[in-house]
């Protein structure tokens, strides 16, 4: 059965005559749980909700792979999810190896908290997996790829063996090129970690994320984690994620299509000094993206000459939703050093393609550049 089959039919309920397509969520916080409380399968909302079950089921679904069934368990954001990995796992006098351009909270989150309770962090670029450099005697090596928001991409198959050679676990945070579009679990890792606020859910109403592994042992720390820290999603959010899953293979084609034309057009324009999209032939990790990679993404960057060209652009752009975050159906777009964190060029724009017609989206950007000269 073909990915887009598989995801869409996932969420459907049992074929049981006069009974709903689709569950509808399950508010509860203590449920009937006589006797044994191990024989009843939900008894407190902060372990288990069959809303969130049903959910994991279709996430799990589609981290699995030809050999393998994956497991998943949701989380209230994708940072909550990315702490269960590094909680469950890290322990005062381990070392973690990061991506030194990794997603900004991530980072910080090590630096401001797991270093000072005796954790060792070593950092290196994404590109030309140079995190393979460090990883002696390493616990827990974290991959993002692409990198965000500089779209650098590393090979996680390769990463992974290393890594294991040297008895280090390996968490790939897969949020720009979710589940569908690359399989980190496939390629070895232990880890498949995503924001599914972004292209998973993709109508920038909801805030989770997910954790998915292969190993039984893995998946019951990452589970007591979640139980004990509650930091666990609500059962209206994981309807809604559940909901807007299934069509994840339309958003996800025609947004990463329209990724591509936008980064395309753009390399012809005089006035982007640089386009960065594993997606171009001239981007460094192509072949590698190409060959890891089922969709490129949505996500793109692109630099113009400084500050005030970027902010002039989107400012006179009609069609660019000016916000972070990305992955929705509405196209938007930022001038992504207005945050701070990353080693990038004042006039740094990262764009999240959506889903409106691509015609209307270069007649917009084009406008828009002709308002530069």
């Amino acid at each position: 059965m073909r990915d887009s089959t598989r995801i869409i039919r996932s969420t459907l309920t049992p074929a049981s005559p006069g009974e709903p397509l689709h569950s509808g969520p399950v508010f509860a916080a203590p449920y009937h749980t006589p006797g044994d409380p191990s024989d009843a399968p939900y008894s407190y909302a902060r372990s288990h909700n069959p809303t969130w079950t049903e959910l994991e089921r279709a996430i799990a679904q589609m981290e699995s792979g030809p050999g393998y069934e994956a497991s998943a368990l949701v989380f209230a954001s994708g940072m909550a999810a990315t702490t269960a990995v590094f909680g469950a796992v890290l322990r005062p006098g381990d070392a973690v190896v990061m991506p030194s351009n990794a997603y900004f909270a991530a980072r910080v989150l090590v630096q401001e908290y797991f270093t000072k309770m005796g954790i060792e962090l070593r950092t290196a670029p994404t590109e030309g997996n140079a995190q393979a450099e460090l990883l002696e005697g390493a616990k827990l090596l974290w991959i993002e790829t692409p990198s965000n928001p500089t779209m650098e991409v590393c090979d996680i198959a390769v990463l992974c063996e290393a890594a294991h050679r040297a008895g280090a676990l390996v968490a790939v945070d897969n949020t720009t090129a979710t589940p569908l579009g690359q399989s980190p679990l496939a390629l070895g890792a232990d880890f498949s970690v995503a924001s599914d606020a972004k292209s998973m859910t993709g109508h920038s109403d909801l805030l989770l994320g997910h954790v998915a592994t292969r190993d039984p042992e893995l998946l019951a720390k990452i589970d007591q984690w979640r139980t004990l820290t509650g930091g666990i999603l609500g059962p209206m959010e994981a309807w809604l994620a559940l909901r807007s899953i299934a069509t994840l293979p339309l958003r996800l084609e025609r947004s990463c299509e329209n990724a591509q034309r936008i980064a395309e057009f753009l390399t012809t324009r005089k006035e982007v000094e640089s386009v960065l999209y594993p997606g171009l032939p001239s981007h460094p990790g192509h072949a590698i993206a190409a060959k890891q990679m089922r969709y490129f993404g949505a996500v793109l960057s692109f630099i113009l000459h400084d500050r005030a060209a970027a902010e002039k652009f989107l400012a006179t752009s009609k069609l660019l939703t000016e916000a972070t975050s990305f992955g929705g159906i509405t196209t938007t777009a930022e001038r992504r050093a207005r945050w701070g964190g990353d080693a990038i060029p004042e006039g740094f724009i990262r764009l999240s393609a959506g889903c409106e017609a691509i015609e209307d989206l270069i007649d917009d950007i084009t406008q828009a550049l002709d308002a530069l000269q």
